[in-house]
């Protein structure tokens, strides 16, 4: 399917520029090393206006937005009109390690510092059919912005920090727009994963619920969702999941059938609304915990069908079972010792987590939350606990290796969990000795 190719958009007069000063991630030594390692040798093949490396995306576009974060958490994507094979010379002549991550779509990793750099050939597109692209190489940089999705990730910044705009990206950025380069229908039918990342990047820097043509085409083009894979869709939902304001989103999602196909279980808006505003303001934020509110399901079976269909980890999906049928209840109704006993056996995140979900679940549906936060309240206070003993101090007492040591601990972790945590090391030396005796004394009645 052929690209299409819009002609750009006259330039502002003045286009602003971003400080190299004031960004560290441009004056990182690191980043200076790649960019002295791909400029500082002559090439017979360069873009028209000589320029041989330039940052691009979503580095130069957060830049912009001031959402850059910090440290090597910091992606960097670097364009170049050099074919990977020079990249890679250039690279290790400077003896920096290169990765041949994506040598068919022209991508060679940079790592210097175990921090990594992704620099890629200038290209066009030949051909696409949905999920993924036949490309070839070219030195015109309004040729490769023209086939990035999103006119904000179509930004290229020279190294000292001029800035290159060819769709007007910078002003759908200040306006908070999501808006696609060329025609959206074409874009979308090129990458249907542009349905998911449009509105992603609208829940990051949009506000309100998305709308407009470009979201309407989204939206006309929703039956083509279920061709993506599930890890593709995983990333972006999880991505979007963990935005500051996603719940306007989600909700246009339900509403216009977004999330049907990968997501049937997504209705409780209100209820993430209120889980996000409360674990915001605890410094908790947590995709997969917004996933579970937004997209509740009654059992484990369930939710590990839920989890297999969005591709999540093992330790994703039980950890959403857990929301769904948790292996240790934890809530208001239970006396102050079995929810101790629950906090010492899940630990305090996972018992906050059924505590928040619980509370926003009530604010949801009108019930009263208190309840719910004050067994928030509980969890934030508790302190892990270890029992004071271990299988060394049962062998110790004379048990032989075996099932008998694990019996034993339990037996004495019982007694301890009972007596609210109280008895120290001594005492339960002193348990767990007269569990040996007992447990020797059973045998050996058994054998008589």
């Amino acid at each position: 399917m052929p690209q299409s190719r819009p002609p750009p958009p006259p330039p502002p007069l003045r286009l602003p520029r971003l400080d190299p000063d004031r960004q560290t991630w441009m004056r990182a030594p690191e980043t200076l090393a790649v960019l002295r390692a791909l400029s500082g040798n002559a090439s017979d093949r360069g873009a028209a206006d000589g320029a041989l490396a330039r940052f691009v995306g979503g580095c130069v576009r957060d830049a912009l937005a001031g959402r850059m974060g910090a440290g090597a958490d910091i992606d960097i994507d670097i364009a170049t009109p050099l074919l990977p094979e020079e990249v890679t010379r250039r690279l290790e002549a400077a003896g920096l390690r290169a990765v041949p991550t994506g040598i068919a779509h022209g991508t060679v990793t940079a790592v210097v510092n175990r921090r990594p750099f992704e620099i890629t050939t200038l290209r066009r597109d030949v051909e696409t059919d949905g999920r993924r692209a036949v490309v070839a190489f070219t030195t015109d940089w309004t040729e490769d912005a023209a086939r990035r999705d999103f006119t904000f990730n179509a930004l290229f910044a020279e190294p000292d920090g001029t800035l290159h705009d060819p769709f007007g990206g910078i002003a759908d950025l200040k306006a908070g727009r999501v808006r696609f380069v060329g025609e959206a229908d074409l874009r979308i039918r090129e990458d249907v994963l542009r349905i998911l990342r449009f509105c992603r990047f609208h829940a990051r820097f949009g506000a309100g619920a998305p709308s407009g043509p470009d979201f309407e085409a989204c939206v006309a083009r929703r039956d083509l969702l279920p061709q993506l894979s599930a890890e593709r869709v995983r990333r972006e939902l999880s991505r979007l999941l963990a935005c500051d304001r996603p719940v306007p989103t989600l909700e246009a999602m339900i509403a216009r059938g977004l999330l049907a196909h990968w997501l049937p279980e997504a209705r409780e808006v209100a209820a993430l609304q209120a889980a996000t505003a409360r674990a915001d303001a605890a410094g908790r934020r947590d995709w997969l915990r917004r996933l579970a509110v937004l997209a509740p399901v009654e059992t484990r079976a369930a939710a590990h069908a839920q989890a297999e269909r969005l591709r999540l980890s093992n330790a994703e999906a039980e950890r959403l079972a857990d929301f769904a049928e948790p292996s240790v209840p934890f809530h208001p109704d239970l006396p102050v010792a079995a929810r101790r006993e629950a906090l010492y056996r899940i630990g305090r995140d996972r018992a906050w987590d059924l505590a928040i979900l619980g509370a926003a679940r009530a604010e949801g549906t009108g019930a009263d939350p208190t309840p719910w936060q004050a067994l928030m309240a509980e969890a934030e206070a508790w302190r892990p606990r270890d029992l004071p003993i271990s299988g060394a101090d049962a062998l110790a007492a004379g048990l032989p290796p075996g099932p008998a040591v694990g019996r034993c601990l339990r037996a004495v972790e019982t007694w301890w969990i009972a007596r609210d945590f109280a008895p120290d090391r001594a005492a339960c030396l002193d348990r767990l000795a007269a569990e040996a005796a007992r447990l020797s004394a059973d045998n050996g009645a058994d054998a008589g």
